[in-house]
């Protein structure tokens, strides 16, 4: 089966073991994906991830963090840009989300970073999720 999006299945797949209370979660490997992981890692949505080498594509295992009282660290997981509407940002047109309590993560030239860390770098680019 081909799968159009694969952003969407990494968020849909986080999303559904967030709900289910899981612990972690594994995920097919791409560099993408690995990088919108090491993004959720340093904003503390994720307590980290780790790589598993099979020989084929690779998986990417993300370990979730709930708080004391068992409720996760991630309330909502929405994909922005898609395949059938694209979106561009300029670094004045970028979004707070949620007035500055949730992060969006953008694919710019300079890589893939948080809406904060490209409003300092002064660079626009795809808006790939929000994350609150």
């Amino acid at each position: 089966m081909t799968m159009t999006d694969p952003v969407a299945d990494f968020l849909t797949r986080i999303r559904n073991a967030v709900h289910a209370g899981h612990k972690s979660v594994d995920i097919p490997e791409s560099r993408l994906k690995r990088e919108i992981s090491r993004v959720l890692a340093i904003e503390k949505f994720i307590s980290h991830y780790i790589r598993i080498r099979d020989g084929k594509q690779g998986m990417i295992r993300i370990y979730l963090k709930y708080t004391s009282e068992g409720e996760s660290v991630i309330d909502g997981l929405k994909r922005v840009s898609r395949p059938g509407l694209r979106l561009y940002y300029s670094v004045d047109e970028i979004p707070r989300v949620l007035n500055g309590l949730g992060v969006m993560i953008l694919t710019t030239p300079k890589g893939v970073m948080t809406d904060k860390r490209a409003r300092q770098l002064r660079v626009g680019g795809e808006p790939l999720c929000t994350v609150w």
